[in-house]
C-alpha cells in the first residue's frame, strides 16, 4: 500500500508493531481465505516469507 493510501493505522502480525498512517506496507490477501488479510511492514513479510519457505539468512 502506497504511503498515501494508508490512511489507518494496523497491527503487524509479523512482529505486533504498529503500521502508522502515512506508512507503506504490504497488504497480503490468502487467495482461499481473502476476508483474513493482513497488512504487514514490508521487512516482517519478507522474513515471514524466509521463514515459511525455510530459507535462512545468507551467511556473510
Amino acid at each position: 500500500m502506497q504511503p498515501y493510501a494508508a490512511r489507518k493505522r494496523y497491527l503487524c502480525p509479523g512482529c505486533d508493531g504498529w503500521i502508522g498512517v502515512g506508512e507503506g506496507h504490504l497488504v497480503v490477501v490468502p487467495e482461499l481465505a481473502p476476508d483474513l488479510r493482513r497488512h504487514w511492514h514490508h521487512a516482517c513479510w519478507h522474513r515471514e516469507l524466509r521463514r515459511r519457505h525455510g530459507r535462512s539468512r545468507p551467511a556473510g
